[in-house]
């Protein structure tokens, strides 16, 4: 998929495209309306270059790539859009996705904008061809923890599926917790069933649950078994002393983990959508940060050079994992 360059006040006759890769997840298992948004804020984004007469007075293009939230995808997709002459690439809403992107784009010397929130550890090596406007996966998690101890949550059980990014989320809670007087247990959804996973809380006296699990399977059926349990609800038939600190927790149980709800994006985009940032949009958003970087890591590929210390954005966030 391919967006043409867009009319604008300044006249592009005669002059090629900048094309800049967009990898977005637009069919399942990748998270379809995330993407659409992430799209809809890069095609933004190049009209508004394009508005502006282009780059060096050439238009951008912007050319598209689906990864649904494959890897494999997400590598072969770099490597098409890297024999096409793109000046560099950006994407995915995944972080797991937008890592091994991230990894191929840096071998092939290609320049990576990342656009999710995605692990710390974006790239095994410091890199001058990786750059991320989004926070860190650490940041937005902290602030996750900080939530549970303002609601007086202080033992949590994380019920995860094997996986790199929860792995590493779940890390971050436990170490950002621990300091302050609460605690993190981890319990593998592979290993038990949805009303095992009910008694592992009792057993454990978790007062919050996130489920850090594929969805609708097997998410769904966890929710309904946790908000239909007697223990877990506190029934005075079925409550013993275990239960005294999860009592009330199934009445509210996988409401933490829910997403946000994201509208479907209309035919034509109105005005509004220039303000879907300050609105809270989804990771996606950050189109101002983005053609920052795109401007500054021009169009022509550089020859690859040594490694240097990681630079780091406002409050301490890497933003570019280095600069030779």
């Amino acid at each position: 998929m391919n967006t043409p360059p867009s009319p604008s006040g300044a006249e592009h006759t005669d002059v090629s495209s900048v094309r800049l890769g967009a990898l977005v997840p637009l069919t399942r298992p990748g998270w379809v309306e995330a993407g659409r948004h992430l799209l809809a804020g890069l095609a933004l984004a190049v009209r508004e270059v394009n508005n502006a007469g282009g780059i060096g007075g050439r238009p951008m293009e912007l050319v598209v790539r689906d990864t649904a939230a494959d890897r494999e995808r997400a590598a072969a997709a770099v490597d098409e859009l890297a024999g096409l002459g793109v000046a560099a690439v950006a994407g995915d809403y995944h972080s797991v996705v937008a890592r091994t992107a991230a990894a191929r784009a840096d071998a092939l010397g290609v320049p990576f904008l990342c656009s999710s929130a995605a692990l710390d550890a974006l790239t095994e090596e410091p890199t001058e061809w990786v750059a991320r406007p989004a926070p860190a996966q650490s940041h937005g998690w902290r602030i996750y923890a900080d939530f549970f101890l303002g609601a007086g949550r202080r033992r949590s059980a994380a019920a995860t599926q094997p996986g790199v990014y929860w792995a590493s989320g779940t890390r971050v809670l436990r170490d950002h917790l621990a300091p302050r007087g609460g605690a993190v247990v981890e319990l593998d959804t592979n290993a038990l069933t949805p009303e095992a996973l009910c008694d592992a809380l009792v057993d454990h006296g978790a007062t919050a649950l996130l489920l850090l699990v594929g969805h609708p399977e097997p998410a769904v059926p966890m929710v309904r078994a946790v908000r239909g349990d007697r223990q877990l609800a506190g029934d005075p038939d079925r409550c013993s002393g275990r239960t005294a600190g999860v009592r009330r927790m199934g009445r509210g149980a996988g409401r933490g983990r829910r997403r946000d709800p994201v509208p479907a994006l209309p035919a034509r985009a109105p005005r509004s959508a220039r303000r879907t940032r300050r609105e809270g949009a989804p990771r996606a958003a950050g189109r101002s940060a983005l053609l920052r970087r795109l401007r500054g890591l021009g169009h022509r590929r550089r020859p690859r050079r040594g490694a240097a210390s990681p630079r780091h954005g406002p409050g301490g966030h890497r933003r570019v994992m280095t600069r030779a």
